[in-house]
């Protein structure tokens, strides 16, 4: 009794025919109508639109790209260049609603992670309206002047303009901010207390930044774009017309 083959799985034909087996030692077919080459029960399939839509959902939680890949079982190699595309393609500038010119506030800090070992130090600079609870500025660098200098160039006109910026004592901020639109605070007035809850925040959600982690970024631009992928959902899932905190 002839062996039974497989129908193609791209134009359901049975004119299929053996021809030859896989590097993995699985028996390889051929569609004789569309020439279309296949095995039974791949190991790895293309991943739909609906399962890049949760990976999409899931790389914004606390969970490192090895168990996202055993939880939708797609390969890891699948996954990390998926995640390197997102990374090269996220818009780095923050997309807030438009404000009148009218004074404003903002709440600025800063805090440390690291990119492949502890002594790759890069600081996560973050501004956010103290009114709304959104991200308004962002910049990810070293501790230094210029970095301070990048976050304040990061926020949109109107801020530059109108907002008074709330920050700690790091010496970084008197010598950019304009003294007009600085005030050094301590933690005890509660002024910094937003974006320091948001800092929090960051890093219960972004894996590459929970303290003492093994998810950390082997590549700064998968660091900085996991960071900015995350303020993006953030700034989008806000009620602004509503009242904050939420």
């Amino acid at each position: 009794m002839p062996e039974a083959m497989p129908f193609c799985p791209t134009c359901d034909s049975d004119a299929v025919v053996k021809n030859g087996r896989t590097r993995h030692g699985k028996q390889n077919y051929k569609c004789r109508d569309c020439g279309r080459q296949f095995v039974e029960d791949p190991q790895w399939r293309v991943v739909c639109e609906e399962h890049r839509a949760i990976v999409d959902r899931l790389l914004l939680e606390k969970i490192p790209l090895a168990a996202i890949a055993r939880a939708m079982q797609v390969s890891e190699q699948w996954l990390q260049g998926y995640v390197n595309a997102k990374s090269a393609a996220v818009r780095q500038e923050v997309e807030v609603s438009p404000k009148p010119k009218r004074p404003l506030r903002v709440q600025m800090d800063e805090q440390e992670s690291f990119v492949n070992d502890k002594g790759q130090e890069q600081w996560v600079w973050l501004a956010m309206d103290a009114d709304t609870g959104e991200i308004v500025g962002c910049y990810i660098g070293n501790r230094s002047g210029k970095a301070a200098q990048a976050l304040w160039d990061s926020l949109p006109a109107v801020y530059r303009q109108c907002a008074v910026c709330y920050t700690d004592f790091w010496s970084s901020y008197p010598v950019v901010l304009p003294s007009k639109r600085h005030r050094a605070v301590g933690k005890g007035t509660g002024k910094t207390s937003y974006i320091e809850r948001f800092n929090c925040t960051l890093r219960q959600r972004v894996s590459r930044l929970v303290r003492k982690t093994l998810s950390f970024s082997k590549k700064l631009e998968n660091h900085i774009g996991a960071i900015w992928l995350f303020i993006h959902h953030y700034n989008a899932s806000l009620p602004v017309h509503s009242s904050f905190p939420l």
